[in-house]
């Protein structure tokens, strides 16, 4: 039996996959994958790359551990890395639309690729329709004969709404669209969009995957080849690849993923659950609260519900700024899923780029908090909370 078919569980190929040591004359055997910083790699034949490295913006060796390790926690056959999760996305789109055609997306999604659309690609003659795809009806009304993407978040940045990905793959298959689906909330650990019809999955692994806020990154994880040779080419031809030492470090952070994602959680139910009961606290939203309203069909389509978790505190957006600023553990910025808890305001942080009118209609109220549950004491986090509501 091979190595490859050994590794069946998740948090097993999270440590091995791609890292299998070489035991090739020469080599040293290492458990884990090297830094290989060389830009240029020597050839004997004129014609024949050496193990298939030409240049590190081509192929790394440590990236190539990186996405292989990647496409095996989202049981996909291909993947790929990226500078960062908009790099990613700036990829996918240029390799895969061309002027003229269309996207139908969620109107929650994360401000960064509402601004990707909006202010950039617009700007080359591709539009977007942001439609509510809790709804599925709504979804197929908005295709239009341009269409060539469907683009959604599940849960959704940052009222944390839930898609039905396999309703949603099946129509974009009727109307032969290729659906990408953003899993940076619940990861590959809680949720594998490939498995319920998605094409392409993308990831901020600067978040979870990473998980310890110190390198910025990106990934497209899929399954098709044709769209994986249209996706390497652009990837090498932009040229927003994933640094040998950036590859390194999410390589390391990827290995605790299973056991993180789990205290995440586990420290997301018990704060959702003093939230819920306090009273300066007008409404909790998290996916795994039976409150949520589809509660269910998060339970049917992933495998638990995240750290992440929003919610509104009585008051004016002065009072929601006066509450962050009190708090003394739980770190008050940008970016989620990592070890420290870090909570953010959306309407002046992560969507300030998002139009009022926009976030109004949306639901992204002035006093709509972002909590990123870290893993911290959950005592230590709920009594910070504590004395900053007072």
């Amino acid at each position: 039996m091979s190595i490859k078919e050994l590794q069946q569980g998740f948090a097993t190929k999270a440590i091995h996959a791609g890292e299998d040591p070489d035991f090739r004359e020469g080599a040293t055997g290492d458990v884990v994958a090297p830094i290989h910083l060389s830009t240029t790699f020597a050839r004997e034949k004129v014609n024949v790359p050496t193990a298939g490295y030409e240049y590190v913006r081509s192929l790394n060796p440590t990236r190539k551990a990186l996405e292989t390790k990647l496409a095996a926690l989202e049981n996909a056959d291909y993947g790929l890395a990226f500078s960062s999760g908009l790099a990613a996305e700036t990829t996918l789109l240029t390799a895969l639309l061309k002027s003229g055609d269309h996207i139908v997306a969620f109107d929650d999604l994360y401000g960064g690729t509402k601004r990707l659309f909006n202010n950039i690609f617009n700007n080359y003659n591709i539009d977007v329709t942001f439609v509510d795809a809790t709804d599925v009806s709504l979804v197929e009304k908005a295709i239009l004969p341009q269409t060539r993407l469907i683009w959604i978040e599940s849960p959704s940045n940052p009222l944390l709404k839930i898609c039905d990905i396999a309703k949603i793959a099946t129509l974009a298959d009727a109307h032969k669209l290729v659906l990408v689906v953003d899993n940076t909330f619940l990861s590959p650990y809680f949720q594998k969009p490939l498995a319920l019809g998605a094409d392409i999955v993308v990831h901020s692994s600067t978040k979870y995957i990473g998980g310890h806020s110190d390198v910025l990154g990106g990934a497209l994880l899929l399954n098709n080849p044709d769209y994986y040779e249209k996706l390497q080419y652009h990837q090498n031809a932009i040229g927003a690849v994933l640094s040998p030492f950036d590859s390194y470090l999410t390589l390391r952070g990827v290995k605790t993923l299973a056991l993180r994602m789990e205290q995440h959680q586990q420290n997301a139910f018990s704060v959702a659950g003093y939230l819920l009961q306090h009273p300066k606290v007008k409404k909790v939203i998290y996916p795994g609260l039976e409150s949520h309203p589809q509660h269910a069909l998060a339970k049917a389509q992933s495998t638990g519900f995240g750290g992440i978790l929003s919610f509104e505190i009585a008051g004016n957006q002065s009072d929601a700024k006066a509450f962050l600023e009190r708090l003394r553990i739980i770190a008050l910025a940008e970016s989620l899923g990592g070890v420290e808890s870090l909570i953010e305001l959306p309407s002046v942080m992560t969507h300030s780029s998002v139009p009022k009118e926009i976030r109004k209609q949306v639901g992204i109220t002035d006093t709509l908090i972002r909590f990123s549950t870290g893993i911290e004491n959950v005592s230590d986090l709920i009594a910070d909370i504590e004395q900053a509501l007072k």
